[in-house]
């Protein structure tokens, strides 16, 4: 239950805020764009705390008029519309927590994407171009950017590699939840025999964060380069254009091997920014991570969270046992929506329950 004192809380502080922003001189521009933004994500649960506020107060006195009103009809209307409202306060409560449910600060930040063929040879590289189309397209719906980084294709189609980054409003808050392993049971276009294989291709979402939300230190990193592997003939690579990054403290590594040196160092360094995000993220979630990992999942790409069977046409996600029978939907990106929004509705019950309880 929301107490009234937690409703105050909310009125103070956004009277706090208020004043604060009445004064800008008083502050410089980083913190006033701060200030600013936390105002306007707080209005909108303002105005939930007060219709809350407001229902409990008209209850209230509808119990005291119906305590003291003698005309049976006035009686009747009053109970009529006490029923109603004390019927209605379980709904303003669930949006109010809803809306008071931490917010993940990565949520808005945009997105990279890697996706690399594992188990499966062949097959798990066409695997592996499968699920980057149904990203890419599922991107598209929700009006985001994806822009290519670097890529390593493989022979029958496919890559054995792929890194983009993803761009748009809450790509992070929906893309997270699809970190660890896939697994596709189909049969191979190769197979003369039929049968069934097995196939699996890793994916890891990180937030791309701001340069200043990671501190960096020169004397902290190592920049080797080193000859870039080419397909061969007149395109094989003959400079040292490839480059490798170590985060000495952290011992995370990158490496970038496109064509252009200075290319490279801006895609390693983009990489490892975001790592670095990701490593200290991982550190504070803490036991966090370790109590919500059995159910939605902790996002290590060592976890098998999904697997597309084609031949029953169906896709189940392991982490909130959830099965579709809308293979082809998904993939397309089209169905790919009401898998994520599970995911996000579990993790919110989830954390709706530990606020509850005082976690």
């Amino acid at each position: 239950m929301i107490t009234d004192e937690k409703i105050q809380q909310l009125l103070d502080r956004q009277s706090y805020l208020e004043h604060a922003l009445g004064d800008p001189t008083s502050m410089d521009n980083s913190e006033f764009v701060k200030i600013s933004k936390e105002y306007a994500e707080l209005e909108p649960v303002v105005a939930a705390a007060v219709e809350l506020k407001d229902a409990r107060q008209e209850i209230f006195d509808l119990a005291e008029m119906m305590g003291a009103e003698e005309d049976a009809e006035m009686k009747a209307m009053a109970m009529e519309e006490f029923l109603e409202l004390k019927a209605n306060i379980p709904t303003h409560e669930k949006a109010l927590s809803m809306m008071l449910i931490p917010k993940d600060a990565a949520d808005d930040k945009p997105a990279i994407l890697e996706i690399r063929a594992g188990t499966g040879g062949d097959e798990a590289a066409l695997f592996a171009g499968d699920l980057y189309r149904m990203y890419e397209r599922y991107a598209q719906l929700q009006g985001w950017k994806v822009e290519g980084i670097s890529a390593s294709t493989a022979d029958v189609g496919g890559y054995k590699e792929i890194i983009a980054s993803v761009k748009g409003v809450g790509v992070f808050a929906k893309m997270k939840f699809e970190s660890g392993v896939h697994r596709v049971q189909r049969v191979p276009t190769t197979e003369s025999g039929g049968r069934i294989h097995t196939s699996a291709a890793t994916v890891a979402v990180m937030a791309e964060p701001d340069e200043v939300d990671v501190d960096i230190k020169t004397e902290d990193i190592r920049i080797d380069t080193m000859r870039a592997s080419g397909s061969g003939g007149q395109h094989v690579n003959t400079t040292d254009s490839a480059v490798r990054i170590t985060h000495i403290p952290t011992g995370i590594m990158v490496v970038s091997s496109e064509k252009s040196q200075h290319r490279n160092r801006e895609i390693a360094m983009t990489e490892l920014r975001a790592r670095l995000y990701q490593h200290e993220r991982d550190i504070v979630e803490g036991e966090y991570a370790e109590s919500r990992k059995s159910q939605v999942g902790s996002g290590d790409r060592s976890e098998r969270i999904r697997t597309y069977n084609f031949p029953q046409g169906r896709v189940t996600d392991h982490r909130i046992n959830l099965t579709l029978h809308k293979l082809d939907q998904i993939l397309v990106g089209e169905g790919l929506g009401e898998v994520i929004d599970a995911l996000i509705q579990e993790d919110q019950a989830m954390k709706l329950s530990a606020m509850e309880e005082g976690f």
